[in-house]
């Protein structure tokens, strides 16, 4: 198994595989627009514009299981993305990523890398998880990760 063995709706509404990022390195997090942590946009923007030349991809799976922190729709959550922090990395439909609605893409996600004490669920927004160029998860990054703090070993994953 590999995350390239499924599929997941678009902001826009598209259905796309994430075959289509096979040979490249993904960063996947679940989002909020209303989150402490929401200023993280800027710093995965900025991992994104250093090293999508090189092949970084970062997937954001906007989420509103956390206190309703992302409670707008597609639209509202692309605008406030683009216009507050200039966003240009992929983002995705809103998600579920925890409990039995989760999308399928989080369940394994959390399969492959369990949290703290091995717990699979996801704790909050903005979870992260590193995903190397054969589909395969690295590591998971707890919310108060900051994704600057990822650099080195998203550099060492696009070395191989």
């Amino acid at each position: 198994m590999s995350v390239y063995e499924y599929h997941a709706k678009t902001i826009m509404g598209e259905e796309k595989s994430l075959q289509e990022y096979e040979g490249k390195v993904l960063v996947i997090v679940n989002t909020a627009s209303k989150c402490g942590f929401t200023p993280q946009y800027k710093e995965l923007q900025a991992l994104y514009d250093e090293f999508k030349d090189q092949g970084l991809e970062i997937l954001g799976f906007p989420c509103n299981q956390f206190a309703g922190q992302e409670p707008g729709n597609e639209e509202e959550i692309q605008e406030f993305c683009q216009l507050n922090y200039g966003v240009t990395f992929p983002m995705f439909a809103k998600v579920d990523v925890k409990g039995d609605h989760a999308h399928p893409l989080f369940t394994y996600l959390t399969r492959e890398a369990p949290g703290i004490l091995g717990s699979k669920a996801i704790k909050w927004n903005f979870t992260k998880f590193l995903v190397n160029k054969q589909g395969a998860v690295v590591s998971r990054h707890s919310p108060q990760t900051s994704p600057k703090d990822m650099k080195k070993e998203i550099e060492a994953q696009l070395a191989q």
